[in-house]
């Protein structure tokens, strides 16, 4: 198969699969289609995608939070638009921007306790490169606790505290990481040293199937942090901008980090952004070497245009609250659909529109993936427990929308179940 930009796209899945199979990946499209994956994108609007066949789906990965606000939200793609009206281009990283300066201010507005300052990069894993670079910097440590079954990206710090299946291919790693269970305080205690620059975690560990910690679990960890100082740095990049009901996931255990990371949803799903949010005490390493961290595309003037429409929107009136609303009426319905199915579901957990299901097995959790997806709502398993299925749908899901999801999953448990 050959294709020139003028051709049209494929009109099938599989065409599609086909093509990403011989200019893409051959060995991807292979694992997709072994994943029951072989959803190739085509239009979406609001909280729903079609494949390229029209067959229609709700979105209940929401890409981790890049579709906080459904796909093609009208005041993103607006904000873009007079982004490059006024601007033309996402000018220069390297010289002073007030642009970039005015979308840091919004977002400062937003972030918990004194945390004011912003470095904007295009990526949530780039962001957490800059935050253990900081912490380095700042502490004049080398050594960091992560979570196991965490995540955090695929580069450089993130890939070395990813999961050994996933990271023994590229070693060897960056060194100086150790793993605690996450929500173990006691752990973290016992870990963290002289020598620890940062606890670097996810609030809420979104790859290890929404892990919801202790209540005590942050408040320790903080003081644990403080006593011997160590920074703490907390991964919103899923969790964050209203995911779980409150703007930031910390809010939750009144937490204030010394770096807050953030991202996905902070593009409005049109622009790639996100940013590593910090303190004066962080900002004083900036004093040593103010371009530390040189990035082509970081702090684009398109992009924080775009984070200052999305603050506008996750601070209208109203906002938090539906999420509270379709939150409530989520779980409600998984809980059911739990006691309706107890061989297929074995129990729910969450926070926000953060919904967890665990599955007897991986086997099922695979088999209950691909029947969901077959009655039309979008849904995967977490990677870092792949016997746990993810419901992630955009923070603007209406009430009738979650009514659907519900059905969806009661009907492919009920398949599943059968076939059991």
């Amino acid at each position: 198969m050959s294709m020139k930009t003028t051709d049209p796209l494929p009109e099938t899945n599989s065409e599609g699969m086909d093509l990403m199979a011989e200019y893409l990946s051959a060995e991807r499209a292979k694992g997709f289609r072994a994943m029951g994956l072989s959803v190739v994108q085509g239009h979406r609007e609001g909280v729903r995608i079609s494949d390229l066949e029209g067959n229609e789906y709700i979105n209940c990965r929401s890409s981790g939070g890049v579709f906080n606000f459904g796909h093609r939200p009208a005041f993103a793609i607006e904000a873009l638009r007079r982004g490059l009206d006024e601007f033309g281009d996402m000018g220069d990283w390297l010289l002073p921007s007030a642009v970039r300066a005015r979308g840091a201010a919004a977002l400062a507005s937003i972030l918990p306790g004194d945390l004011r300052y912003s470095f904007f990069t295009p990526g949530g894993a780039e962001a957490i490169e800059v935050a253990c670079k900081l912490a380095r910097g700042v502490t004049g440590r080398a050594e960091f606790i992560a979570a196991e079954q965490g995540y955090h990206g695929h580069i450089g710090f993130s890939l070395a505290m990813d999961e050994a299946r996933d990271n023994h291919w590229f070693a060897p790693l960056v060194p100086g990481i150790a793993k605690v269970p996450f929500g173990d305080a006691g752990a973290v205690d016992r870990a963290v040293t002289e020598k620890t620059a940062a606890v670097c975690m996810e609030t809420v560990p979104a790859t290890g199937g929404y892990l919801v910690p202790p209540d005590d679990f942050w408040p320790r960890v903080r003081a644990i942090c403080d006593e011997r100082g160590a920074l703490l740095i907390l991964d919103e990049v899923q969790t964050g901008l209203g995911r779980t009901g409150k703007m930031w996931a910390c809010d939750h255990w009144g937490v204030v980090p010394d770096i807050l990371v953030t991202g996905k949803g902070l593009s409005g799903g049109v622009y790639p952004i996100a940013a590593c949010c910090f303190g004066e005490r962080v900002d004083a390493f900036f004093a040593k070497d103010p371009f530390f961290h040189p990035s082509s595309y970081s702090g684009s003037e398109l992009g924080v245009t775009v984070v200052e429409a999305v603050v506008d929107q996750l601070s209208a009136p109203g906002f938090l609250e539906h999420v509270g609303v379709v939150t409530s009426q989520l779980e409600s319905g998984l809980e059911e659909l739990c006691s309706k199915f107890p061989t297929v579901l074995t129990g729910r957990r969450g926070i926000g529109l953060m919904q967890a299901l665990d599955t007897p097995s991986r086997e099922i959790c695979a088999s209950l993936m691909a029947a969901t997806i077959l009655h039309g709502v979008l849904a995967i398993r977490a990677n870092n427990q792949p016997e746990t299925l993810l419901i992630m749908p955009p923070l603007v899901i209406t009430e009738e929308d979650v009514d659907d999801v519900v059905a969806a999953i009661g009907a492919a448990a009920s398949v599943v179940g059968d076939a059991q």
